[in-house]
């Protein structure tokens, strides 16, 4: 199985979630995924700026000129995806935030109706479940992790897709996540 991990801690010094995201790929190697880890706060990426030129003029393709091409292209050719940050301020980091929004070049622009809601159409035959892994701040009270919780779902159903799960890091272990993407 592919796994790819968008890791958005921004605070990569302070060692607790980088050295859990390490386990995490130890644990998921060990059972012979096949892992990609972003580190987002290290990378080169601009905001997307509506430009809609991945839909018209670049189709799938975003306009932009950084290092989110590899991370697209990585996205969409897994199997899963996990959405790892610490919350900040109640919601995940804004850098990962940043390249979440531009994954709207990962889809049709059309749209069509699915559950009586509008949503976009394919633009790929597969797309990646999603996993949700936060760290949670001092003051993270059970609002927060509901909102953060709505949006990526609501992400991964504009990508035809589920979140599978939502755990912290703080009460995970590694093993429950691995087992977690594989068994469901």
């Amino acid at each position: 199985m592919h796994i790819t991990i968008l890791n958005g801690d921004i605070h990569p010094e302070k060692m607790i979630f980088s050295e859990y995201i390490q386990r995490l790929v130890e644990k998921f190697e060990s059972e012979k995924h096949d892992v990609e880890v972003f580190n987002i706060h290290s990378m080169k990426l601009f905001y997307c700026k509506g430009c809609w030129s991945c839909w018209w003029k670049t189709p799938g393709k975003c306009d932009i000129q950084d290092d989110g091409a590899p991370v697209f292209q990585s996205v969409i050719n897994s199997d899963f995806i996990i959405f790892a940050s610490p919350l900040i301020a109640g919601f995940t980091s804004s850098a990962l935030k940043k390249i979440t929004d531009r994954f709207v070049c990962l889809l049709h622009p059309y749209i069509q109706l699915k559950n009586g809601e509008s949503h976009h159409r394919k633009r790929y035959e597969k797309y990646p479940n999603f996993g949700l892994l936060l760290e949670k701040e001092a003051d993270t009270d059970d609002e927060d992790i509901e909102i953060v919780k709505n949006i990526y779902e609501r992400l991964a159903l504009n990508f035809h897709n589920s979140m599978r799960f939502c755990f912290f890091i703080e009460s995970t272990k590694p093993e429950e996540i691995e087992y977690a993407i594989s068994h469901n």
